[in-house]
């Protein structure tokens, strides 16, 4: 399998192969803020996580993570999916985190952890990310890690409330992420407001 399974850790954060052990937590932490109300998303509701969790296990082209927190609390999800092993692409996605740890250290460190091991574990061409037209939020993160926009498909997605998703995507290289790799450490060793 490729990428094979993996616990990536770092100062704010750890990405852990995501399990039902982190169903309650994880059911908690989409309560947190009422994420799955986001129209422009694809967050499942609490009832709805054991089943999400099966689901990206269940993907051979995913590689999914519970992201923890310092604690070992599982406050979100990430995933390496769209795997391409015989073109060593991936794309990391289907990212959220509960509302009360947003706007922290950890989305620029899970980042950071899963860009080093795509680039420097993984000899990556490209890593991806895609994202909503309409979701500024998640675009402008996209942007300030350096990624550079390929482009807009266009009606890419059906959503659930029956709109159509055009999707943003987006890409680094691997000549690219010597200096996103010192953009992110500098988010993360700058001090906060």
């Amino acid at each position: 399998m490729w990428p094979a399974p993996v616990t990536l850790t770092g100062q704010h954060v750890t990405l852990a192969p995501l399990t039902q052990a982190h169903c309650a937590d994880l059911e908690q932490a989409t309560a947190d803020g009422d994420l799955h109300r986001l129209w422009y998303t694809m967050i499942p509701p609490p009832e709805g996580i054991a089943a999400e969790i099966d689901r990206r296990n269940a993907q051979p082209d995913m590689l999914a993570f519970a992201i923890l927190d310092p604690t070992g609390k599982a406050v979100g999800m990430t995933t390496y999916m769209n795997i391409d092993a015989a073109q060593r692409r991936v794309e990391i996605g289907s990212t959220w985190y509960r509302k009360s740890v947003q706007r922290g250290p950890m989305n620029s460190e899970v980042k950071r952890l899963m860009l080093a091991h795509a680039f420097e574990a993984l000899d990556c061409i490209a890593v991806e990310f895609r994202t909503h037209f309409v979701n500024v939020q998640s675009r402008r993160a996209i942007e300030r890690l350096g990624a550079k926009l390929d482009g807009i498909l266009r009606n890419h997605l059906v959503m659930a409330n029956g709109t159509m998703r055009d999707t943003a995507v987006y890409s680094i290289l691997p000549h690219e992420w010597p200096a996103v790799k010192a953009n992110l450490t500098w988010q993360l060793e700058r001090p906060r407001d």
